[in-house]
């Protein structure tokens, strides 16, 4: 586990390692299409990556841009899917003012402390949204933190 100072805490490169892992190998368990999966800590700033062959280019930076959305809006981009179904046009603005760095689609599920402090987030992205998720919330688990994906 990362370091703990009263209720500030922080994730570490090894637990990273182990969400990607774990995610990975629940993708591979369930025949999944080849995935890219990164490791952002609460600022943003990426600990891990890694995309399997035959994965598109293009899936680290949705990968990225579903866990950067959950840690700059506060939710699990579960959550800012539902959001994003009731209010389209405010999301459709938040592309370009956000370069990008928002994917309201499942897959990016925020990482937390028992007492609820952000560590950071895990972005999925190669299948659909749910099995993207279900990755996630694997590795999360493994490393023994919680997993918060939204709802």
């Amino acid at each position: 586990m990362g370091s703990v100072t009263g209720t500030a805490a922080a994730l570490g490169l090894a637990q990273a390692e182990i969400i990607i892992r774990v995610a990975l190998d629940h993708a591979a368990a369930q025949d999944l299409a080849p995935l890219a999966v990164i490791v952002l800590d609460a600022g943003g700033h990426p600990l891990a990556l890694a995309r399997q062959d035959g994965a598109s280019p293009f899936r680290v930076d949705i990968a990225r841009a579903k866990a950067m959305g959950a840690i700059g809006m506060g939710v699990g981009s579960r959550t800012l899917a539902t959001r994003a179904s009731r209010n389209p046009t405010f999301f459709a603005a938040l592309g370009p003012v956000l370069s990008g760095q928002l994917v309201p689609a499942a897959g990016g599920v925020l990482i937390r402390t028992a007492d609820g402090a952000l560590l950071g987030a895990v972005g999925v992205s190669g299948d659909t949204s749910d099995l993207d998720e279900a990755c996630a919330l694997a590795g999360i688990a493994a490393a023994g933190l919680l997993a918060d994906p939204g709802a």
